[in-house]
């Protein structure tokens, strides 16, 4: 009974992620879903971003510099939940700052409201059942919006990815990040 039982929750919550969030596209206009995890990797990070916000662009290195160090058992999406955010703009905000990771349009807002970000740039990492294991910032270089260290001191993302891809539960699951908040930005 509990096996028939652990089997239709496993095909339901499989279901559902093979469903995904059914508004989220690609640049070129085709509906994707980030939440499955790429193969032969272990997690996948949500990076949201606005072409707009100033905090967000200065991260462009740091998560490039994760990306390169991570990819080839973490996935990267950068995910842009503006409207105003089209997939020209997304194009050129791309080759600006020099990104090489893939990029999603959620201007309905779906990969926001299931990871819960309230801010740009903010990150969620989910393992391969789209369960978040991490929400938060990046680092802790902005201290508050206007208030930065040259440096940051911890380095949260970082810290978690560490942890998810060695089989470790992450030690802190959630931090505030420090941006343009999403509230102010979604139309």
């Amino acid at each position: 009974m509990f096996v028939r039982i652990a089997l239709t929750l496993l095909l339901a919550t499989t279901s559902a992620l093979a469903a995904g969030p059914t508004r989220v596209l690609d640049l070129d206009g085709r509906a994707v879903n980030p939440l499955i995890p790429a193969p032969g990797t272990v997690a996948t990070v949500l990076v949201f971003a606005t072409t707009d916000c100033p905090i967000a662009n200065r991260y462009a290195p740091e998560i490039q510099r994760l990306a390169s160090r991570f990819g080839a058992r973490v996935r990267f999406v950068l995910v842009y939940p503006v409207a105003a955010d089209t997939a020209a703009v997304v194009r050129d905000h791309l080759e600006k700052f020099s990104y090489s990771i893939d990029a999603v349009r959620d201007t309905a807002q779906e990969l926001v409201k299931h990871t819960g970000v309230l801010v740009t740039p903010e990150v969620a990492v989910l393992d391969g059942g789209a369960r978040v294991r991490y929400r938060g910032r990046i680092d802790d270089r902005y201290i508050e919006f206007g208030k930065d260290r040259p440096e940051p001191s911890e380095r949260d993302l970082e810290r978690a990815l560490e942890a998810v891809t060695a089989g470790r539960p992450v030690a802190v699951r959630e931090t505030r990040a420090v941006g343009c908040f999403l509230a102010d930005l979604v139309k």
